[in-house]
């Protein structure tokens, strides 16, 4: 089983021809309303590459709750864990240029809610794994992974958006998932370099560091490896790295080795950023296994 620990929202999108700057108005032709969140997202692309997902959130008892969870629900997602309280619905607001570069808002409202203490003991033990991010209270987080190192499970941590989490929690990951912009800040914070090969060296925890149409590194007991990014016209990079996340932690779930579960992560998030949205637009696992090359090495460097 995975259980992905994290924020639910409904994403309200908006293609422009660019990102306004300070002060400027600029004008749509229309905006997209979608379910979205880090937490959220992550369970969609897991479940759609054929893991048993489990998501414990929050969400409100508005009219953007519904529609925040039917993506999940569609994707065979458990959302019985999903805890509806008094506070409003996350909501994000996306903006999205031609080159689909975005720029993000989250009004965060319910998702600060999600209590660890909705994570039975039985989803942390012993062959399941836990994804976790950081869209809600990082006190939480950092207790559901005490806790989960202690049943024996195993810790996906994306760090994102970049942020604050207990130090001793952060060293009992699994595995830390971070793009370039969260790898420097995670580097300022533990004065090192922003490589995976550094920040696994600080750490001790394996490091995947994504960079984009750059591919991805990985630091492991193993050795430091590269992978290429998988070559496509993007359209909206929207959910990319959540496509990332979710696929990475189905594979894992499913036994395979951290190598190959980052060549079908690329894979599954340039497909993802082929089309606009963010759950909408994460593939099912056909459409990934149709992409996937055949297999080889990743290139490895000391």
């Amino acid at each position: 089983m995975i259980t992905v620990f994290g924020s639910i929202n409904l994403d309200l999108i908006f293609p422009l021809a660019s990102i306004p700057v300070s002060g400027e108005t600029l004008l749509a032709e229309a905006a997209l309303l979608m379910p979205g969140g880090k937490g959220a997202n992550q369970a969609v692309a897991a479940a759609c590459d054929g893991g048993t997902v489990a998501m414990v959130g929050a969400v409100g008892r508005d009219a953007l709750a519904e529609p925040a969870l039917a993506l999940m629900l569609n994707a065979g997602v458990d959302v019985s864990r999903v805890r509806r309280v008094d506070a409003a619905t996350g909501v994000a607001a996306i903006l999205v240029d031609r080159a689909g570069d975005n720029a993000i808002a989250v009004g965060s409202g319910a998702n600060l809610l999600a209590r660890a203490e909705d994570v039975q003991d039985r989803l942390l033990g012993p062959g399941n794994t836990l994804v976790v991010q950081m869209e809600v209270d990082a006190g939480e987080t950092a207790a559901l992974i005490r806790r989960a190192r202690r049943a024996g499970g195993r810790i996906l941590l994306n760090l994102a958006p970049a942020g604050v989490i207990a130090r001793d929690a952060l060293a009992m990951v699994d595995w830390l998932v971070v793009n370039e912009a969260e790898a420097l800040w995670l580097a300022s914070q533990l004065g090192t370099a922003s490589g995976a090969a550094a920040l696994r060296g600080r750490l001790g925890v394996d490091v995947v560091r994504t960079l984009g149409a750059g591919g991805v590194e990985i630091a492991t007991t193993d050795g430091f490896f590269e992978f290429a990014a998988h070559p496509v016209t993007a359209l909206d990079t929207t959910g990319a790295g959540d496509c990332f996340v979710g696929v990475v932690a189905a594979c894992l779930q499913r036994g395979a080795s951290l190598s190959d579960a980052v060549q079908r992560g690329c894979v599954a998030a340039a497909i993802c950023c082929t089309q606009a949205g963010s759950q909408a637009s994460l593939p099912w696992a056909a459409e990934t296994d149709r992409e996937m090359p055949r297999r080889h090495d990743p290139d490895v460097g000391h």
